[in-house]
């Protein structure tokens, strides 16, 4: 783009800013400001402004001082070295290392990743700069982009090839203007606007010549085929796959003798389908094959219109944006959509936007790993593993398969395509680089090509289009890295893999639907204009019109395997999709997806749930889409919220702009639309929003500011707090279990069959015979009944210390057992399947414990004595004091618990899971008042229901808390509803409730949410369609409890551990609350048993992952990291450590690490 530029600088200044620099040392902090200042005089630039103390007007200044924010809540401040707004982040380094070497590209690895992290901490409202620079001080700078400006990954610029500037390479006056215009004018450097208009250019040329041809009284697909021939072949010369200007010579001189065009030019296709020598280039050529130049059909043309294909190959091709050319060639040949191609296309912008976040993240976080891994066996001395690590990647990513759906003419394929080889020339580049040389990897399968990149597109024209997008694409991108294509040949493959089908449904046959007349019926074909006679505007044509057809047998349609799916799927509505698809069309599709995609869902809801089906069962890794943005609204939703919500395989969306500016690559129209991305799993996401856009009509892509906010991400396209990635902490271990799991009903006894055993009078019963309670008796009427528990008995101590019991066992329980495929089952057939021995440590000692039925309408605990057995239904917890029942019972505690747990049954009841709900809730520290306080309404709760219900033997928990949730919502009661609110004085127990929850509000220092909450429905059970202020509200009080999640377990890594009951669980440790252990890296190992541990990974890059993980949650000591596994691998996490330092992914602050982002 700068070819033919004129220097800035004189071939004087230029020798002597060299002279000067090229042998500079020192550090780059007494040295960088100088080289930079002096370069901007040497570009003719102004030098950066002085620093200003309010640190928002410090636009282009050095030291710009950001605030990087730590997953555990805290802050670190950091400097960017030079910052320029809206035009880049520059990182200084005076490496001393030699160019090119192994420590230098380290270095200058780690300078990038400290810059990414800076841009990531700007404030929002100033945006992304479009390039990051890291400079090794008067030796390079390397300039990396990312126009969309979304937080996506900055990738080198121009390429992996030419993105390092060297200090000679400032003689040449394309490198200054690249240099003036990134710091003047970022946006000219976007490669995409300069191709957009050589693409445009190219577009009307063949348009015009399209016309014509059609005027001559050609059909339209042969025109098509015959230009999309002549556009591969002007391409083609511009690459040198055909000698350089050999076929606009050749279209020169056949305007001087056109009546042989047409066989001279069928001569050279036939040439370039087979190779060989041609007489009309003069010239062997290559074999291009691949389906394109077969069963050629040459147009004749005349002189003008030879000429208008000599316009058109005039044009650089090495410039075209296949990103675009496709939506606009599709205009150009088709006479129905040429009206449009003066209208905007889809920006290139908008479509890296979701492509980024769909695969190329993940898969550049795989590629960050096999660095790591990579760099651990090299400091290791194993080169030969380095390079095997850096392969194996590169051979994953060679066989990665991406699917558009409704491909149209490739756009979206081809970004994908462009940004996979941009991360293969790093990947070849490293393995270059430890190699001593470039291997030969670009034989087939061994290099990212057409064939990974599978589409499936219903319109043939568009479909044949898509082919020669990612033909002409990939090539383009190879020329650009090498400098030539040398290439094995044929030079063009026929892989298939842009399908011309539908997506949706496949059938047995179709015929066309008839009238009552037995004709027909047709409906326009959507596509077709004409000029009104009276307004001159374009109006649908209603003599174009196309046949309904009638579908037989029709089935869900199979797409083509994939690791990730990525499209835009057409925008219909669903009112509107009879008239545009026609009633037969829409009624085969809407009886194939009955009872999963509801009939009021939009059309592009089917490639949605299909997407998601594949990614939720393992088919896919990750997919996503561009929809309307009426994706929010209830009758889209319908069809996220089962897969979101799908208690065993659940989808999590961990990308989405709920609202986002769009170009219709079918008509031009603006619209507006959402961007989803999901995978597999729980996860959080990140959600961003528009928050500032230009209104500049103009341009292709609009300029738009994003807020990021990360959490869950719900299907109305919310942010939520991340209660999926919270951590359970050592402070609540050991503590809670779940109760006795029978495995025999003969067990239960009556208070009439235990006295019949003797209970009655012989104490000793006591002993085996033991008080019993499930959920039902806790939320319903109590059964009263008793358990036999043998546990700790042999079977021959029961039967000698306890005769009738062991007779009743005996009878009644081991026939049952003796049935049982578990050997330990029929073995043991005197004990409980389950006795929990765990449990029965954690009560001993204990009066009484606290309470939960796992899964209930209403989320309730209670004090049950000790003496009491709980059921496997219930979950305890060992805990006694009033104020931890009354933690536990606070709308905070039960409102985690919902979000934490998960949901059962038709009823949707929670499901109280103890290592989500329980395991993870940070408690606060309670001074002695408010101890007291929560304590004291603790107990008169407790109290309170107790004796109601002693008083009347009719009334439940569930039928007290329904009626409390009317009260709360200021419903009328019905005549039983009020008998149970004066039964248990509800009213009395309400206030109650309230008077607790802002006890607890308080105790944690969050009374500004109780008064948006005390009070409100929803207390203990989960509320449907709840307002919005209270929704708002909940997701502020759950992202504070995550937030003091992390802080907790950021503390307990330091060795700071605020233990529920320290004289059980750490008896060792003396404070009564808290403990600040001596060895502060050690706390990990305290309560954890080694064989809870998980084992540390004989695999690099498991062993990678894992730790990158851990630090993503909250800083680590090299200590604490390696107590979280069996047998503490010290010197493993060591090398994993010292290998994301050397490339700059972790930092070391004092004996601390923590995760560069």
């Amino acid at each position: 783009m700068f070819d033919a530029l004129a220097a800035v600088a004189s071939p004087e200044a230029v020798d002597a800013f060299i002279s000067r620099w090229k042998d500079s040392t020192g550090t780059e902090k007494a040295n960088y400001q100088l080289f930079l200042s002096e370069l901007c005089a040497l570009l003719e630039l102004p030098t950066p402004d002085p620093a200003s103390k309010d640190n928002s007007e410090n636009a282009y200044t050095f030291e710009r001082r950001v605030d990087i924010a730590n997953p555990d809540g805290s802050e670190n401040r950091g400097f960017i070295d030079l910052y320029k707004r809206g035009a880049f982040v520059l990182e200084a380094k005076q490496t001393g290392k030699g160019l090119e070497t192994k420590g230098w590209d380290k270095a200058m690895q780690a300078a990038y990743n400290q810059a990414d992290q800076y841009v990531r901490a700007l404030p929002a409202n100033e945006g992304r700069p479009p390039f990051i620079v890291v400079t090794d001080v008067g030796r390079t700078l390397a300039l990396y982009s990312e126009f969309s400006r979304s937080g996506g990954t900055y990738v080198p610029f121009p390429d992996p090839r030419n993105y390092r500037i060297k200090l000679e390479d400032l003689r040449h006056p394309e490198i200054q203007q690249r240099l003036k215009a990134l710091w003047e004018a970022p946006d000219t450097l976007d490669p995409s606007q300069y191709a957009a208009r050589v693409t445009r250019a190219v577009s009307s040329k063949l348009a015009a010549l399209a016309k014509t041809l059609e005027a001559d009284g050609y059909e339209v697909d042969r025109v098509a085929h015959f230009l999309k021939r002549c556009l591969f072949t002007m391409f083609s010369e511009d690459v040198e796959l055909l000698p350089k200007n050999s076929f606009t010579d050749f279209l020169t001189r056949m305007k001087e003798t056109p009546e042989h065009f047409a066989d001279a030019i069928g001569s050279l296709w036939e040439s370039m389908n087979s190779g060989g020598f041609s007489g009309v280039l003069t010239a062997k050529l290559m074999r291009f094959n691949g389906g394109l130049f077969k069963d050629i059909d040459p147009i004749p043309l005349n002189a003008e219109q030879i000429q208008l294909l000599i316009d058109a190959a005039k044009a650089d091709w090495r410039f075209v944006e296949p990103a675009i050319f496709g939506t606009l060639l599709e205009r150009a040949l088709d006479p129905r959509e040429r009206h449009k191609l003066g209208a905007h296309y889809t920006p290139r912008a908008y479509v890296e936007r979701l492509v980024m976040p769909t695969l190329i993240e993940p898969l550049r976080r795989e590629w960050a790993t096999a660095q790591v891994v990579a760099e651990a066996h090299n400091q290791k001395g194993k080169t030969d593993k380095a390079l095997e690590s850096l392969r194996t990647f590169h051979h994953k990513l060679c066989q990665v398969r991406v699917l558009d759906p409704a491909c149209g003419s490739a756009n979206f394929l081809y970004v994908a395509l462009e940004h996979m080889k941009r991360l293969e020339g790093e990947v070849l580049n490293l393995i270059a680089e430890l190699s001593g040389g470039q291997d030969s990897l670009e034989a087939e399968g061994f290099t990212v090509s057409p064939q990974q990149f599978l589409g499936m597109e219903i319109n043939p024209r568009a479909a044949a289009i898509a082919e020669i997008v990612l033909w002409i694409g990939y090539l383009q991108w190879h020329y650009r890295i090498n400098g030539k294509l040398d290439l094995p040949e044929p030079i063009l493959k026929d892989f298939h893999n842009i399908e011309n089908r539908d997506a949706l449904i496949e059938f047995e046959r179709r015929e066309p639907l008839l009238d009552e007349s037995g004709q027909a019926v047709t409906i326009w074909d959507g596509i077709s204009m004409k000029k009104s006679p009276a307004t001159g505007e374009l109006i649908p044509d209603e003599t174009a019109r196309t046949t309904v057809y009638r579908y037989h047998n029709p089935k869900r349609a199979e797409w083509p395997e994939a690791d990730y799916i990525v499209g835009n799927p057409p925008f219909i509505g669903a009112s509107t999709m009879r008239r545009a698809l026609g009633d037969g069309y829409v009624d085969a599709v809407r009886q194939v997806f009955k009872g999963t995609v509801p009939e009021s869902a939009d059309f592009v809801m089917y490639w949605w749930h299909i997407a998601a089906d594949a990614v939720r069962n393992g088919h896919a890794q990750q997919f996503g889409f561009i929809t309307t943005n009426s994706l929010r609204q209830t009758f889209n939703r319908r069809v996220l919220e089962p897969h979101l919500n799908d208690a065993k395989k659940p989808l999590s969306l961990t990308f989405a702009i709920p609202d986002h500016p769009w170009v219709d690559g079918n008509d031009g129209a603006a619209v507006r639309i959402a961007m989803t991305v999901g995978r597999a799993g729980e996860a959080p996401g990140l959600l961003q929003q528009v928050i500032k856009e230009d209104s500049d009509e103009s341009r292709e892509a609009r300029s738009v500011a994003l807020s990021r906010r990360e959490g869950k991400v719900f299907a109305d396209l919310t942010i939520g707090a991340d209660v999926a990635g919270v951590q359970p902490l050592l402070a609540n271990s050991t503590i809670a279990s779940r109760g006795v799991q029978l495995i025999g009903s003969g067990f239960i006894v009556t208070p009439e069959e235990a006295n019949q055993l003797g209970f009655e009078n012989d104490p000793a019963l006591e002993q085996v015979i033991r008080n019993y309670r499930n959920g039902r008796d806790l939320t319903q009427t109590p059964r009263g009944v008793k358990v036999i528990d043998l546990f700790g008995l042999t079977a021959e101590e029961a039967k000698a210390h306890y005769p009738s019991v062991y007779q009743w066992v005996f009878e009644r329980v081991k026939p049952e057992r003796d049935q049982n495929k578990r050997a330990g089952y029929r073995d043991n057939w005197w004990i409980f399947g389950e006795a929990r021995r765990d449990w029965r440590r954690y009560a001993d000692g204990l009066p009484r414990y606290i309470a939960t039925v796992e899964t209930a309408k209403h989320r309730l605990f209670t004090f049950l004595d000790a003496d009491i057995l709980p059921d496997n239904k219930l979950i305890n917890i060992a805990l006694q004091k009033g104020e931890e029942f009354g933690l536990l019972s606070s709308r905070l505690h039960i409102l985690w618990s919902l979000a934490a747990g998960s949901r059962l049954g038709v009823g949707n009841d929670s499901v109280y899971v103890k290592t989500r709900c329980f395991e993870t809730f940070p408690f606060p520290e309670l001074t002695d008042e408010q101890a007291a306080q929560i304590g004291q309404l603790a107990e008169q709760i407790d109290a309170h229901r107790k004796r109601q219900q002693a008083e009347h033997s009719t009334l439940t928990l569930t039928g007290m808390y329904n009626v409390m949730e009317k009260l709360r919502a200021g419903e009328t009661l019905t005549k039983k509803e009020q008998t149970i609110n004066q039964q248990g004085l509800v009213s009395t127990l309400l206030d109650d409730h309230d008077n607790l929850d802002r006890a607890v509000f308080n105790a944690y220092g969050w009374d500004d949410l109780a008064d948006k909450l005390v009070g409100l429905p929803g207390a203990t059970t989960p509320l449907p369609d709840k307002p919005a202020a209270q929704a708002e509200t909940e997701e502020e009080l759950l992202m504070r409890l995550v937030a003091l999640n992390k802080q907790r377990a950021a503390e307990e890594a330091q060795g700071k551990v605020r233990w529920l009951r320290p004289d059980y669980q750490a008896p060792e440790e003396a404070a009564p609350t808290q403990t600040e252990l001596q060895n502060p890296t050690a706390a990990a190992e305290v309560p954890t048993a080694d064989k809870t541990k998980a084992a540390w990974p004989k695999d690099l890059a498991t062993q990678v992952t894992l730790l990158r993980d851990m630090l993503a949650a909250s800083p680590h000591s090299t200590e604490s990291l390696a107590s979280q596994f069996k047998r503490k691998p010290l010197k493993g996490v060591n090398e994993v450590l010292s290998a994301l330092a050397a490339l700059g992914q972790a930092q070391q602050e004092g004996e601390q690490w923590r995760l560069v982002r």
